[in-house]
């Protein structure tokens, strides 16, 4: 993980716009890019309430900047556990990998956010997708303690 996630923000999706679709694909007005960023700063800084009202209000959940960020890596990735709830609550993929194929658990492992990888984890969040996996970096920062949570119980 990098502090990329903390780069100014260019919108790849809103609501009105295809996921996945990107911002040379079309032209955005000046207004919903300033919005976009405003809703970005409230994921950063962990505003459950605003990003409760942007996302109510037809925000897409899933939301992407430049680097693929989505507003849960955003959130888990500055230590948000109530925003990330917020996000989960309302549908976002907690899966979904950044353009550096990084996942919000592995982001939230990075960092040491513990909250926010129980929160991802009741979430559905898989602890095997990306590169590493949040798996994988449990056991390079030695988080024994999380791994019982992390890997996939036998059957």
């Amino acid at each position: 993980m990098n502090n990329s996630l903390e780069s100014s923000d260019r919108t790849r999706t809103l609501s009105g716009m295809s996921e996945g679709a990107s911002m040379n694909d079309v032209p955005v007005d000046p207004e919903v890019q300033a919005l976009a960023g405003r809703v970005f700063d409230a994921a950063r800084a962990g505003d459950a309430a605003t990003l409760a009202t942007y996302v109510d209000a037809g925000v897409h959940v899933n939301l992407t900047n430049e680097n693929g960020d989505t507003l849960v890596m955003l959130a888990s990735y500055h230590g948000h556990p109530q925003a990330v709830q917020v996000l989960i609550d309302r549908g976002a993929d907690v899966d979904r990998l950044n353009d550096k194929g990084q996942s919000p658990l592995a982001g939230a492992l990075f960092k040491g956010e513990d909250d926010v990888v129980r929160a991802l984890v009741a979430g559905g969040a898989s602890a095997t997708i990306g590169q590493p996996t949040a798996v994988d970096a449990a056991r390079m920062f030695g988080r024994e303690d999380l791994l019982e949570l992390l890997e996939p119980k036998p059957e």
